[in-house]
């Protein structure tokens, strides 16, 4: 009877893990962050490999009910014990729990949000650069050509953009924090006039 409840309990956690791994998989390839994403791509493997272990189970032992002589799934059936059975419902159990809490936080679990971290930090990449480092570059540029009026304005500009950004990466619970360096700022060396 224990062999039978393994069976069952196996083939929950299989499908389940291999649903999750899809649920991973599918969104990352969409987002086209398959090769971006190894955090995601290794989480969406462990899944897919858990359920192929979990899934050779009830295979192995199911053989022998086909008629097929499988010594393997004939040595699983005997050694399958309560606490074996015992683990296998706590696994389907939990198995089948985070697709009702997947199903409840749908809205939080749209696309691969799972692991949105790394799109995130790539979109603030792209607003650090287009509003800071190329208000910089046009400060410079000023500068060279002895224009501190407009310098002044891109490095102001670039000043608010960094402070708003910050602003946002921190959110509003840290607007209180004063922002201090643990060291001052290194000022490169002044080169000698030519």
């Amino acid at each position: 009877m224990t062999w039978q409840i393994g069976l069952v309990a196996n083939t929950v956690i299989a499908f389940a893990y291999l649903l999750i791994a899809l649920a991973i998989v599918v969104p990352l390839a969409r987002s086209n962050q398959l090769r971006t994403n190894p955090l995601g791509a290794a989480t969406a493997a462990i899944f897919f490999t858990c359920a192929v272990h979990h899934g050779s189970h009830p295979v192995h032992m199911l053989l022998p009910s086909l008629g097929l002589a499988d010594e393997q799934g004939l040595a699983m059936r005997a050694a399958w014990s309560w606490p074996l059975a015992i683990w296998d419902i706590v696994g389907a159990a939990v198995a089948v729990y985070y697709w009702t809490l997947r199903r409840n936080y749908s809205s939080l679990m749209q696309g691969a949000q799972l692991f949105e971290d790394l799109r995130q930090r790539e979109q603030q990449a792209l607003e650090l650069n287009d509003s800071v480092l190329q208000g910089l570059v046009v400060a410079k540029m000023a500068l060279d050509l002895d224009d501190t009026v407009k310098a002044n304005a891109a490095l102001t500009t670039s000043i608010d953009s960094a402070s708003r950004i910050i602003t946002n990466l921190l959110g509003s619970e840290h607007f209180a924090i004063q922002l201090l360096r643990s060291a001052p700022a290194d000022l490169p060396p002044e080169r000698p006039s030519p």
